[in-house]
């Protein structure tokens, strides 16, 4: 009954927390229940699965700019968030297609990849994972950039590239890149949305207004690979989508990422 009380008025977005915070819960009556049986074995589990919980709750938490309160009880925007009407997205997108991704990436010096849950649900990460390999070898200085909350959980991206056999070392943090964007030529962006939003830091009344996100926008060409044109979990457009460096590579992540790589094959001659 708890569980359902607390659950009801969240957002899809925001359940990730949830499942963190309830996992705790369960640590700690597990180690509540340890001390009652004079346990010591459960006692430690609990502490460790208690306190975990907490842990990721937190860092999810902060990587959105909100409160744990505001999601537990179902809150609405982050703690930055103005009171006024949010900033109207002018402009139209720009599509492109395969063959001008591979020009851009193989003309490009730094390149940068930002995953995100249009990636695993797609499971597009082995695909992405030959282009990284294959880019690399070709000179191309490679990085993937993680949001803390991008994908469902923290460091479910990590997993998924790592099980695809990308190197750790071309793996990195938001706060490790984020300064990076400007001095690079390309950046690929699958399946993010709200974590590359810039709305987050230009429009004081959106209800994303202070999240850290990825300045994706600041590079000299930013491509987006979506399946459309679509909000994300915080019902929130992009003006990522419609600036003037930026075009949209729509589709699939796991068929455009296939048809991406047999592209660059093709131009190597591989």
């Amino acid at each position: 009954a708890v569980v359902s009380t607390q659950s009801t008025g969240i957002g899809g977005a925001d359940m990730p927390v949830v499942i963190t915070v309830l996992n705790s819960y369960s640590g700690w009556a597990l180690c509540a229940e340890g001390f009652m049986l004079n346990n010591s074995l459960m006692t430690i589990v609990g502490s460790l699965i208690g306190s975990s919980g907490a842990i990721l709750s937190y860092i999810m938490c902060k990587a959105m700019n909100r409160s744990l309160p505001n999601v537990i009880l179902g809150g609405y925007g982050t703690s930055s968030t103005g009171g006024g009407q949010a900033m109207a997205i002018e402009g139209t997108h720009t599509e492109i297609m395969t063959d001008g991704v591979v020009d851009a990436l193989v003309n490009a010096k730094n390149v940068i990849v930002v995953p995100g849950y249009g990636l695993c649900a797609a499971r597009a990460q082995y695909p992405v994972a030959e282009i990284a390999d294959l880019l690399t070898k070709k000179g191309i200085n490679f990085r993937f950039g993680i949001h803390p909350v991008a994908g469902r959980m923290p460091g479910q991206l990590n997993v998924l590239l790592a099980e695809a056999g990308v190197p750790y070392d071309i793996v990195q943090e938001m706060d490790e890149l984020n300064d990076d964007f400007p001095d690079t030529d390309v950046v690929l962006v699958i399946g993010a949305n709200d974590t590359v939003n810039s709305a987050a830091e230009d429009d004081p009344n959106s209800i994303i207004a202070g999240m850290p996100v990825l300045r994706v926008w600041k590079a000299e060409q930013t491509i987006v690979m979506k399946r459309s044109l679509g909000v994300g979990y915080a019902a929130v457009d992009n003006p990522v989508f419609f600036k003037p460096n930026t075009s949209m590579y729509l589709g699939d992540a796991k068929k455009q990422c296939e048809s991406l790589l047999e592209g660059l094959k093709r131009h190597y001659g591989e």
